[in-house]
């Protein structure tokens, strides 16, 4: 073999295996890219036909429920199959239908018989008892009538009168002293609009998520023509002059405060200066913590997703900001910032094997359990008082974290797997997941504003958007109302028709003071 021939063949060898470590990082990719996409479509199919709980005794493989102490030996866990102990607790006291039923009023059905004879001897029969055999719950429906206002006059027999058929008196009307009685003036001046009608609209889109046009339908029906633009006007008088003021103010009793949580929602306004109408504004939600005597929901209607928008919302507050990893609100200065726990957890929810071979393994199993073993650390100190809880959370839940989060360091992760984004996001929020750890009434997630928010998702998915701005500050606005209302226990619709009997600019808290 010539010389130029071993030159040829080394070359050729040289080629293939660039070629071959070519070949091999192509595929390194795409594997990688597969992995990927699995976790894509795994994560879609989940959200399309799977279940939305993130519950421990769902979130398994085969109904075997994760363990709360992963590290217990193989033989003690096996002793314990025997025999179960739990734990003394409060029971609350179930509520049976007789205790609803008793502040509602009775309306008594008699079945009895005229002249009641003794089929075996034909003898008139008496009365010696009744008892009762059943109760029935009864629906009435609406009614809709006329208030008719009827105004009387009045007029001084004495004034305007010619005193002693004086010929000299001008008979002149402005002599005469006429009054009118007193009377409510129309709730919107040249409407036939009352507190009642206007109540019941606002609660049902709002309180109900039924919107304007499925209203109108229903009122047509009832053969009672009112137009939805009509209505929509009447949301809008009623949103900015009764219950704007309001909103205010509990604007302000949410700042003096110490905890507040935040959250926000995508929102589709079709009519907005300089924006297109598939641009996606947003609505933010405010909410005192659960640790408190009153609720107070405020929402709060921004074009954009910025977090100065939460920077001017929170404009004096120094307290405790409980929110999840959206980087916009880093921006917000002047508070303690708190992570949520449940968005942390999430994120190594929906990276579960579902075998369970595989989840004797996985990191993403390990860090659920740990969460697990907190929440139910967290659990037990309910009853307590705030200072008594931070020494106890400082006792026991504290430790866990430094474990969890001293095992999520050691994990080496690479690529854009939805592992590596769960371990990035936990290690991100690491400071802020210990803020809790300094005051007993800071809780340790966001679920409080996200269940705050969720009416309000609820209702998009059925009138879809709003038309214009206005039409999204007036939903902030009586959503922070009814939100608020029914949070403290509060018949919403009947709150509404109070506040709306009274002149608008009137202050009526929605709690029970």
């Amino acid at each position: 073999m010539s010389e130029q021939d071993i030159v040829k063949l080394v070359s050729d060898h040289s080629a293939l295996q660039d070629e071959n470590n070519a070949l091999r990082s192509k595929v390194s990719v795409l594997e990688e890219e597969l992995v990927l996409v699995q976790e894509q479509l795994t994560w879609l199919k989940k959200q399309v036909f799977g279940r939305k709980t993130e519950q421990s005794s769902v979130i398994m493989d085969g109904g075997v429920q994760l363990s709360l102490f992963p590290n217990m030996p193989a033989e003690i866990e096996k002793k314990s199959e025997g025999t179960i102990t739990i734990p003394e607790h409060k029971r609350k006291k179930k509520r049976a239908h007789d205790d609803w039923m008793s502040s509602l009023t009775i309306d008594e059905v008699e079945h009895k018989e005229e002249h009641p004879v003794c089929e075996n001897c034909g003898a008139e029969m008496r009365e010696i008892g009744k008892d009762k055999a059943y109760d029935e719950l009864v629906y009435t429906p609406a009614k809709y009538h006329i208030r008719r206002h009827i105004v009387y006059t009045y007029k001084c027999p004495n004034c305007g009168e010619n005193p002693e058929n004086d010929q000299n008196y001008a008979d002149d009307i402005e002599h005469c002293n006429i009054r009118r009685a007193q009377y409510p003036k129309p709730m919107i001046p040249g409407s036939f609009c009352s507190p009642e009608l206007l109540a019941h609209i606002v609660y049902e889109k709002y309180g109900k998520a039924v919107p304007l046009h499925r209203q109108e339908k229903d009122l047509a029906s009832k053969h009672i023509l009112l137009l939805k633009a009509t209505m929509s006007n009447w949301v809008g008088v009623a949103a900015e002059q009764w219950c704007q003021p309001i909103v205010q103010k509990m604007h302000e009793l949410l700042l003096a405060g110490t905890v507040i949580h935040a959250d926000e929602t995508r929102l589709q306004v079709l009519h907005e200066a300089g924006r297109k109408p598939t641009d996606e504004s947003k609505m933010w939600v405010y909410c005192n913590g659960k640790m408190n005597d009153r609720s107070i929901i405020i929402f709060d209607y921004k074009p954009t997703r910025k977090g100065e928008n939460a920077q001017a919302f929170l404009k004096g507050f120094g307290g405790y900001l409980v929110r999840d990893g959206f980087s916009g609100y880093h921006v917000v200065t002047g508070v303690k910032h708190c992570a949520c726990m449940t968005h942390v957890r999430r994120a190594f929810v929906e990276v579960m094997p579902k075998d369970s071979k595989s989840q004797k393994s996985s990191v993403a199993v390990k860090a659920v359990q740990y969460f697990d073993r907190i929440y139910r650390e967290e659990s037990l100190l309910k009853d307590l008082s705030a200072e008594e809880r931070k020494q106890q959370r400082l006792a026991k839940i504290k430790p866990l974290l430094d474990e969890l989060f001293a095992c999520l360091e050691t994990v080496q992760v690479s690529g854009k797997g939805k592992l590596s984004d769960a371990v990035n996001y936990a290690l991100r929020e690491k400071p802020y997941l210990y803020t809790f750890l300094e005051d007993g009434n800071v809780p340790l997630d966001n679920n409080r504003a996200e269940n705050a928010i969720r009416p309000f998702a609820v209702g998009r998915k059925n009138w879809m958007h709003c038309n214009t701005a206005n039409g999204a500050l007036w939903s902030a606005t009586l959503y922070s109302i009814l939100a608020t209302a029914q949070a403290n226990g509060m018949d919403a619709e009947q709150f509404l028709t109070e506040l709306f009997s009274h002149p608008a600019g009137t202050i009526i808290l929605p709690w029970r003071t």
